[in-house]
């Protein structure tokens, strides 16, 4: 039975809000091993945030999460009902490969879980799900906010080379801070305000800040002379750069209509970071399912695909053929007049 209802509003005010759990040794979410539980989908972006951190961590192994899976579709209605669902043990014919059960409960749909922690709530059915198996609840369900957590919360329980893997060091907080802003209102969630908009004038409107900051992140990767967007440390950033531009080519550019350029021609460095990242980190690559991905967007937006057919292309997912060398990589951007105002706007 849950005891929900004795923790503080800051975890969940109420049926329209998310939830704020963290995980604190003097609060109500310790960090215990085998007592939480992750729950994702690999084709969402913000998903995959927590996913990359749980894998570089190795939070499986050390803190004993496991990790339940919901199929990449169908999605419901344009409210998200039903909702995401799991592969069931006893409709083999339904079940759909890199996806799970439930582990924890065996539910059909996501919906199940949220309504577990709040039978009264009202808002989306999202993940990833981070989910306490003592309170039986949920701990948290925004990704940044997972993000941060999960990369510090249970150093306590790892060895001292995992431990010691910090994406948010304090020398460089207010530049993630800062870059991370833009970066999630303009690329992260631009390409979807593009994708989805309802008319022409909107999406062109909305076409113009994804690659300004594009744009701007070539440029800032390209002075910092890699491997990563800051140079020799490895950031938030870089994880939640991943999560967009490694679907950029796949599905952005032609789904949302995010086509005045590909990552593999027209951003020579970001090509250059994301096959670094792809072929040289496994909790990058692991966590990478293409399949997921492209059937997620293309399956389940009926009114932008109504066929419901998966482009194969393009080919192959990711290059391969890093340069070790940055300063051998030239420097790209879209020169289109919008695009580059909008990015001096970034500045």
């Amino acid at each position: 039975m849950s005891t929900a209802s004795s923790l503080p509003p800051s975890w969940h005010s109420g049926p329209d809000d998310a939830f704020h759990g963290k995980i604190t040794e003097d609060g109500p979410f310790k960090p215990e091993k085998d007592r939480y539980h992750l729950y994702v989908g690999l084709f969402c972006p913000f998903a995959h945030r927590a996913n990359v951190m749980l894998h570089l961590k190795q939070l499986n192994k050390y803190a004993g999460i496991e990790t339940s899976i919901v199929k990449p579709y169908p999605k419901g209605d344009d409210k998200g009902w039903p909702g995401w669902q799991f592969n069931l043990e006893d409709d083999k014919e339904g079940w759909y490969e890199g996806a799970t059960v439930d582990k924890l409960f065996g539910s059909k749909y996501m919906h199940e879980l949220y309504f577990k922690a709040d039978k009264d709530y009202k808002g989306r059915y999202s993940v990833p799900v981070l989910w306490d198996k003592t309170l039986n609840t949920m701990v948290n369900n925004e990704s940044l906010e997972l993000l941060r957590d999960l990369q510090t919360s249970f150093n306590s329980l790892l060895p001292k080379n995992l431990a010691e893997i910090d994406l948010y060091p304090e020398d460089l907080r207010a530049d993630i801070d800062r870059i991370g802003e833009w970066m999630q209102r303009d690329l992260n969630t631009g390409v979807y305000r593009a994708g989805f908009a309802p008319d022409q004038e909107t999406y062109e409107k909305s076409l113009t800040p994804v690659f300004g900051a594009l744009n701007k992140l070539e440029k800032i990767a390209h002075s910092n002379g890699g491997p990563y967007i800051l140079g020799s440390q490895h950031t938030e950033l870089d994880v939640r750069a991943y999560a967009s531009i490694v679907r950029f080519d796949p599905v952005y550019v032609q789904h949302f209509k995010c086509n005045l350029g590909m990552i593999r021609y027209s951003y020579p460095t970001l090509h250059n970071w994301l096959k670094y990242l792809y072929w040289e980190h496994d909790a990058y690559k692991d966590t990478t399912d293409f399949r997921h991905i492209k059937e997620n967007y293309t399956k389940s937006h009926y009114d932008i695909n109504p066929k419901a057919i998966t482009p194969v292309g393009p080919w192959p997912h990711v290059e391969k053929g890093y340069e070790l060398d940055w300063s051998k990589v030239k420097f790209g951007e879209i020169d289109m007049p919008e695009v580059l105002e909008y990015e001096k706007k970034l500045e």
